[in-house]
């Protein structure tokens, strides 16, 4: 069975791998071989080694045909194209716990009826302002059914090398468009709560939050609580989830496996003792039903009672199944082994959803289980053949298996956290050794029984939770600032992580083994690998999906250059904490030797701070002003002007735009001062000209027009009508032009008309809504690849 878990757990992970779905008849053909050659082994005798290549080949096909049905089911329900971007009215139910931010409110939204075919669940935001309207937001419950005129599109998101895959999250959450609400007369709540097991629990969360939120007013670390009760992260800072990740302790800042566990072995035990005790009657209810049933049904309704209040994320439901396996073994009573009880969990997981499988926390969570029965399983503890322990004893007995589990899962995470995140938290074992008593034995049941008392005890007690939270948030900024507290390098190739993994489980591998500490010594390549580089004389561009904006890494053999820095998407999130960084850390890119921020415009500069305080950065050129606090963070800020240049490593980089005197002009705008940047190697030259119009394109051409000539051409200001003038095209001839645009963008860039004059004119085009981010490789030819190609799912695009 469990050989047929991990095949079917596997052949669901091919299948996420997939660039488009097999058809109905081959997964049926599939499904039919699988099961004819299962009957006619069953009459045939064959030896053992068979059997489990047969049940594992079995698992494998089963589980990609599984995942691949219900992958046709979730994409089938579409949305129109030429629905998009029309007013639709639309009647249903808030489903899910609604999220308030500075500019409205986010939820999911039940569709039971609309004027258009509108799939049957639908994202939707709820802003306060809509260009020059503003108008306030109700608030808006779980549960509630509402009319509502909104504005759709299908699932779409940017599409960047190591980037969070939103299309794939769309379609796990059922979610098959996205919109926002629009200011109409018509909107308005038709019913206050529509009764459902799932309205049930969302408005209890709901509640809960509603609780702890007015009992904390204003505390900032009331996020925190609100995770640790009801499993909604959304409300914790940004700037504390980095401290929380540097220090290795972001997983005990939910409703985690760990507290799930710990929970429900407390009402376990209440259950038991009160059962062996008849309630403290007369009844003798154990000669009816054993103790251990009744506490073994306690606890696994609790944890599904908690699960449920967390969200039913992936450790939740790990841990959730594990339990349920436990007590069904109790009551039906029969033994199992703690592998059959994990490789149950993980059947379940991926029989319910398979696109678990695509998120880290499925490997983490899976991961670090099987990692502890691994190390200490079936080995033989201190004093396990001796007198029953004394009560001192049993404590250091206790703290020894402790500290050597958190050994364990912090040796054995090593190469997945590489693999995932392309670093290591060094302090993480100090700083859990601190949060995890803390948090789980302390801090999380008085969030959880302060958030359910009277008003007069919710108050203090949910205070005490959050004033022990704000000491430890002091503890982990102290840890978090320690030079060395992360290590970081290059996310692997899958081939240096088997050969890390390996080297772990010797590592780990009973007292005994041979050299066992030559484990360590499959890391080295792991932890001292370098990001890569171009070749000598070779140049790479990658220009990034940031949506409506610009952001292009450039590279040469020694140095690396970052042309703008991408959109705000909103006070918390930028291109730059969003894409750019996450980019560079997983490549192991430790600096950056100049950035460019061609203007102020918020959608080129919009990421910058954060990959200044991020990423420590040579010097910054621009065109704004030395107030701007761009160039006040930058470490060294000069103005952009037209003859400035340099060479990296025999590249040469020139700037043609602006002149000097342009900054003495007040009245210029700040897309006319943007900085043109040409970059020439090895004879192949890319013009990046920022947002400049078609005034500055003829300045251009005034000045020296042969200096315009590139192969690559930036599409001045995201081929707006404004730019891209035809005799700018001329005297530019590029073979190709790259379109850094947002999809369905409200400038509707590029425009029409200038899209087919770039075409008219046989120029390649490039659009980073369509096809993600693109790179370009400069050698002997000039090497184009565009990432939704390179890395095909099976639901982009849909």
């Amino acid at each position: 069975m469990r050989i047929a878990v991990i095949g079917f757990a596997s052949g669901a992970a091919g299948l996420q791998m997939q660039a488009s779905l097999p058809s109905l008849a081959v997964m049926g053909a599939v499904t039919a071989g699988v099961v004819a050659v299962l009957v006619l082994l069953r009459w045939v005798r064959y030896v053992r080694g068979v059997r489990v290549a047969v049940a594992l080949l079995a698992g494998v096909a089963l589980g990609f045909v599984w995942a691949a049905w219900l992958a046709h089911l979730a994409l089938t329900p579409q949305l129109a194209a030429a629905d998009e971007g029309r007013d639709i009215t639309v009647v249903g139910i808030i489903d899910n716990l609604p999220y308030r931010f500075a500019q409205g409110v986010r939820f999911n939204f039940a569709v039971e009826s609309a004027d258009v075919a509108v799939p049957p669940r639908i994202a939707l935001s709820w802003y306060s302002g809509y260009r020059d309207q503003v108008s306030d937001v109700p608030e808006v419950r779980p549960g509630e059914r509402w009319q509502l005129t909104v504005r759709l599109q299908r699932p779409h998101g940017n599409a960047n090398p190591y980037g969070f895959d939103y299309e794939a999250w769309l379609l796990e959450q059922h979610l098959r468009a996205t919109g926002y609400v629009r200011m109409a007369r018509d909107n308005r709540r038709l019913d206050g709560f529509v009764v459902s097991a799932g309205n049930v629990v969302e408005r209890s969360r709901a509640a809960l939050r509603e609780r702890i939120l007015a009992a904390l007013p204003g505390k900032p670390y009331a996020g925190v609580i609100v995770a640790l009760v009801v499993g909604d992260q959304r409300g914790i800072d940004q700037t504390d989830w980095q401290v929380f990740n540097r220090t290795g302790i972001g997983h005990l800042i939910s409703i985690s496996g760990l507290h799930i566990t710990m929970v429900a072995g407390l009402f376990a035990l209440l259950a038991f003792n009160l059962w062996r005790r008849s309630l403290f009657t007369r009844a003798q209810w154990p000669l009816r039903l054993p103790a251990q049933k009744v506490a073994a049904l306690a606890g696994a309704t609790v944890a599904l009672l908690y699960v449920l209040l967390a969200g039913f994320g992936v450790p939740a439901q790990r841990t959730l199944y594990m339990l349920m396996v436990v007590a069904a073994a109790l009551w039906l009573n029969r033994l199992t082994s703690i592998s059959h009880v994990l490789c149950t969990a993980l059947g379940v997981v991926v029989l319910l959803d398979p696109w678990a499988l695509l998120w880290p926390g499925f490997w983490l969570s899976f991961g670090a289980v099987a990692i502890i029965l691994y190390a200490t399983l079936g080995r033989t503890t201190p004093g396990s053949h001796a007198l029953p322990p004394t009560a001192r004893e049993h404590f250091r007995q206790t703290l020894r298996v402790g500290v050597y589990t958190q050994y364990v899962v912090t040796l054995g995470l090593v190469p997945i956290t590489l693999l995932l995140f392309g670093q290591v938290s060094l302090i993480s074992p100090l700083a859990n050794a601190v949060a995890i008593p803390l948090i789980s034995l302390v801090v999380t049941p008085l969030a959880l029984v302060g958030s359910m008392l009277p008003q007069t005890l919710c108050v203090p007690v949910l205070g005490l939770a959050h004033w022990l939270v704000a000491v430890l948030a002091d503890c982990l900024h102290w840890f978090s600032a320690i030079r060395y507290a992360v290590w970081r390098a290059p996310m692997p190739p899958f081939w240096l992580f088997c050969w890390a993994m390996l080297g772990t489980l010797w590592l780990l591998a009973p007292r005994g083994w041979p050299a066992r500490w030559l484990g360590l010594a499959t890391w080295i390549p792991l932890l001292a690998a370098e990001s890569s580089h171009p070749s000598p004389g070779r140049m790479t561009v990658t220009a990034f999906d940031v949506g409506q904006g610009m952001a292009l890494l450039i590279e040469t053999r020694h140095h690396r250059l970052l042309y703008d820095a991408g959109p705000t998407y909103s006070p918390e999130s930028n291109a730059g904490n969003r894409i750019v960084l996450p980019y560079l850390r997983a490549r192991g890119i430790g600096a950056l030797d100049g950035l460019i921020v061609s203007h102020s415009d918020v959608d080129h500069s919009g990421g910058a701070l954060t990959i200044l305080d991020g990423m420590p950065t040579g010097w910054v050129l621009s065109s704004l002003s030395p107030q701007h606090a761009i160039a006040r963070a930058a470490r060294q800020h000069v103005h952009c002007a037209a003859g400035q240049h340099w060479i990296w490593d025999g590249i040469r980089f020139e700037i043609l735009h602006p002149l000097s005197s342009s900054y003495a002009d007040a009245a210029l705008k700040p897309n006319a001062r943007g900085c043109t940047l040409k970059i020439t190697a090895n004879g192949k030259s890319i013009l990046l000209p920022g947002d400049i119009e078609a005034a500055q394109e003829a300045q251009l051409l005034a000045r020296d027009a042969a200096r315009l000539r590139a192969d690559v051409l930036l599409a001045p200001h995201h081929g707006s009508g404004t730019s891209s003038s035809h005799g700018f095209l001329l005297a530019v001839k590029p073979q190709a032009a790259i379109f850094q645009v947002g999809y369905r963008n409200r400038y509707r860039h590029p425009k029409q008309e200038v899209y087919d004059r770039y075409g008219a004119m046989q120029i390649q085009r490039y659009r980073t809504d369509q096809l993600g981010a693109i790179t370009l490789e400069f050698g002997e030819t000039i090497d184009v690849s565009a990432y939704r190609a390179s890395s095909a799912r099976y639901w982009h695009g849909r």
